[in-house]
């Protein structure tokens, strides 16, 4: 009796236990992990297409889960807690004219870029793809794609002429005002 070729689906179900376990060891937490496995499998079905059958699909999709977790850390390093609503308190609304203007001069810098480099960024930066899987999408070396990526981001500071924190929102009158304390409290 011949045996079945193994499919997509059913080696990644066999590695369902292993995945969790692997998510439960970074996250700490039963329900992250949950999350982070569910995560993991979505991604995988739809790069089902770049697995090549017969290769270790466990490694593959640790790898998956496993830049998953760090991307969603560094995201969360990003995040502010403000369960008392202290910090939202304080907050003031800048006009919206300051976050068009910025939008149009970073459109301008982006068509500035070389095309290979403009592609490594909205990969990484706005689609949200790994380093491997980029490389992967250009069909190039993952240190080639962190060399593109790092010399646009390069490039886009010096045409936005951006040379620290300061330089990112609005400009240092409009932040006093907006931070000034209320007089009605």
């Amino acid at each position: 009796m011949a045996t079945e070729a193994p499919s997509f689906k059913r080696e990644l179900l066999a590695t369902l236990p292993s995945l969790r376990a692997f998510a439960v060891s970074l996250s700490g937490k039963h329900d992250k992990a949950d999350d982070l496995v569910q995560d993991t499998v979505m991604k995988a079905w739809a790069k089902q297409e770049s697995f090549e059958m017969g290769t270790n699909i466990k490694a593959w999709l640790f790898t998956i889960l496993r830049n998953e977790f760090y991307s969603q850390m560094r995201k969360r390093g990003r995040e502010v807690q403000d369960t008392d609503g202290v910090f939202t308190e304080r907050m003031a609304v800048h006009p919206p004219q300051y976050g068009v203007m910025d939008l149009a001069d970073f459109k301008r810098a982006l068509d500035g870029l070389a095309a290979d480099q403009r592609e490594a960024i909205i990969l990484i930066g706005a689609s949200g793809f790994s380093y491997e899987e980029a490389a992967e999408i250009c069909n190039c070396a993952v240190g080639t794609m962190k060399s593109r990526v790092s010399r646009a981001r390069t490039r886009l500071q010096g045409m936005l002429r951006i040379a620290g924190e300061a330089d990112f929102g609005p400009d240092a009158v409009s932040t006093q005002v907006a931070t000034q304390p209320s007089l009605t409290r």
